[in-house]
């Protein structure tokens, strides 16, 4: 198995263990560390307004053409099209964005999305690792408080699952 095919296994692996668990637990990660299941959760951190404003201008210029001015992707975006790939999906709350990982997203922006998923380009010849990262901030906030906390918790607990 390919290493990117790894990576979304072990992505989905997380995601649905990450959520039985996190649920369960109703923890809110936004002012304290928290301990669900042995697992030590930093709180959430602040998002940089700089690095959000620097993001929101870089997805204007580069993502923007096929995700939307409002994060909002295109509609239908979970059919399947004839030949079996997705749209773009929408990075708001509505989306499936806030489901991974930093590590998985910042991969996707880099590398593109899987050729048998959808369209989606590789910017890392395009755009600096700073901007890539600024990207990700601005999407950060289209998203809610739960979605926050449960990507957040997702992120930090992540390599827990692979020792």
């Amino acid at each position: 198995m390919n290493k990117r095919l790894r990576l979304i296994f072990f992505g989905v692996i997380v995601v649905a263990v990450g959520g039985i668990l996190f649920w369960q637990k109703q923890a809110t990660l936004k002012s304290e560390a928290v301990t669900i299941n042995g697992i030590t959760v930093p709180p959430v951190p602040v998002l940089d307004a700089e690095e959000i404003a620097q993001g929101k201008v870089t997805y204007n210029q580069y993502c923007v053409s096929c995700h939307g001015a409002d994060l909002e992707g295109v509609p239908n975006w979970k059919i399947s099209q004839p030949d079996g790939t997705l749209l773009p999906p929408p990075h708001d709350s509505n989306g499936h964005t806030w489901h991974h990982p930093d590590t998985l997203l910042l991969q996707i922006i880099s590398d593109g999305g899987l050729p048998e998923n959808g369209n989606m380009p590789a910017f890392s010849e395009t755009l600096s690792e700073e901007d890539i990262y600024a990207v990700l901030a601005f999407i950060k906030t289209s998203w809610g408080a739960e979605e926050r906390d449960f990507q957040w918790w997702i992120s930090t607990t992540q390599n827990s699952f692979y020792e």
